[in-house]
């Protein structure tokens, strides 16, 4: 079988197709629009290799980069032959492939070390990343290595973390950012995400919310940025306010003195509503839009909440332990979730009378423990497992674009951040960035 070296250069004989190599990627990545003869045999690396050389030509200091090949809009995972042959495709005329650049991160960042596991981490606000750590504390990191902020007051392990994001945010207003946590609590912090970061500062959470029965084990903030939902081991979803007060739900406000002064009140209150309806554990809670949360339970279902109603819109049942979902991709509809196995579903709840997942990935090799779609492409996802990886996905081929093995032991939580990197936590104790990732 013919081989094709760095060069380009290609060893032994194969039968020759005519392609045209096309990209939407801005200079200086455009190669020429020339049609050439390449071997049917090459597979993603050959294809790599001759799209590098075209692209270096005349430019010295060209560092070769890797690319992935779509063929009428579907990734291309096995070589030319195999896959015209699949899908098809006839090689007499000229092959358009378009080339982008291949998503996988091209640097890892030294890990950031925490007391515990880390099981909830956020990278939804470009300036830092927020973790949860079975120690009890919130941490807020302004790059790898570098603790800003410990979050402190909770009496168990903190199973999930949200970075509240008001819809009308005010010039030099705090950030204000929730966590939920074994002691059945879920508290609200405030703090200045622009503050220099000489040192490490330690702050308490100017609002404690109670309510749930038993361990808390997701929270969720709605895109307005006022109310907060959890979900718990007592099979209930809570919805709370985020901001401002009600005295009417106030239980009570603790005040604490320290060196002589008077620190700002501590307020307690009870949640809003709640959603029943789930039989057992509620294991991730997701609000993408103001008027729906989304839900998932160890009961085997996911549902869809009218926030106004207080009824379930929707019911998928899936015959697996659901521990995560997202929702996301395509007209940010798709749901994606995974659980008690290796596989990675996904559903479209837009298709009516089946409750069967549109697709199904299965790379991992034991429980998921994470979903999430990548905030600005339909197609992009990623999982991570107790298998201790991370994998990043798109929905045009079943395999993963990349394999993120950085952690030495389960991977409890991911994230994207950025755009361009991934941050995940696992019962290595470890927060993991894996940068420069180009999806988009």
């Amino acid at each position: 079988m013919a081989e094709m070296d760095i060069n380009g250069q290609v060893e032994g004989a194969a039968r020759r197709v005519q392609v045209r190599f096309v990209t939407k990627l801005k200079p200086p990545f455009k190669a020429p629009p020339t049609s050439i003869a390449i071997p049917s045999n090459l597979t993603r690396l050959g294809l790599s290799s001759i799209v590098n050389n075209l692209l270096k030509a005349g430019k010295d200091d060209w560092n070769p980069e890797p690319f992935d090949f779509l063929i009428d809009g579907e990734l291309v995972r096995m070589s030319l032959e195999e896959f015209l042959l699949a899908k098809g495709i006839s090689a007499e005329k000229i092959l358009e492939i378009e080339y982008i650049r291949a998503v996988a991160p091209r640097k890892q960042e030294e890990p950031s070390l925490h007391d515990d596991w880390v099981s909830a981490v956020d990278g939804s606000n470009s300036k830092f990343v927020l973790t949860g750590s079975y120690d009890g504390l919130g941490r807020i990191w302004k790059a790898a290595g570098s603790c800003t902020h410990l979050l402190e007051g909770h009496t168990g392990a903190v199973t999930s973390v949200c970075v509240v994001n008001p819809r009308v945010a005010q010039d030099g207003a705090d950030q204000i950012v929730v966590t939920a946590s074994k002691d059945r609590t879920l508290r609200l912090w405030k703090f200045d995400s622009d503050e220099p970061s000489d040192q490490i500062k330690r702050i308490r959470a100017y609002k404690i919310l109670h309510g749930h029965n038993a361990s808390v084990q997701s929270v969720a903030a709605n895109p307005a940025g006022d109310m907060v939902c959890s979900g718990s081991w007592d099979c209930q979803i809570a919805m709370w306010q985020a901001s401002g007060s009600d005295t009417g739900d106030v239980i009570s406000v603790k005040r604490r003195k320290k060196d002589a002064k008077e620190e700002d009140p501590q307020v307690e209150e009870e949640a809003k509503s709640t959603l029943v309806g789930h039989t057992q554990c509620v294991s991730t809670v997701v609000w993408p839009q103001d008027e729906a949360i989304y839900s998932a339970s160890w009961d085997h279902s996911i549902r869809r909440w009218d926030v106004e109603l207080g009824k379930d819109s929707l019911n998928l049942y899936c015959d697996k332990v659901i521990n995560c979902l997202d929702v996301g991709g395509e007209g940010s509809a798709l749901i994606a979730g995974g659980g008690s196995d290796p596989i990675l579903r996904i559903w479209d709840p837009r298709k009516p009378g089946t409750s069967a997942p549109v697709y199904q990935f299965s790379s991992h090799s034991s429980w998921i423990s994470t979903c999430k779609w990548h905030e600005k492409s339909r197609f992009h996802l990623l999982s991570a497992s107790y298998d201790g990886k991370v994998m990043l996905w798109d929905l045009r081929t079943a395999w993963p674009l990349a394999v993120i093995d950085t952690h030495n032991d389960k991977v409890l939580c991911a994230d994207w951040w950025k755009g361009e990197s991934v941050v995940s936590g696992g019962a290595d104790s470890k927060l993991c960035i894996s940068s420069d990732v180009c999806v988009l």
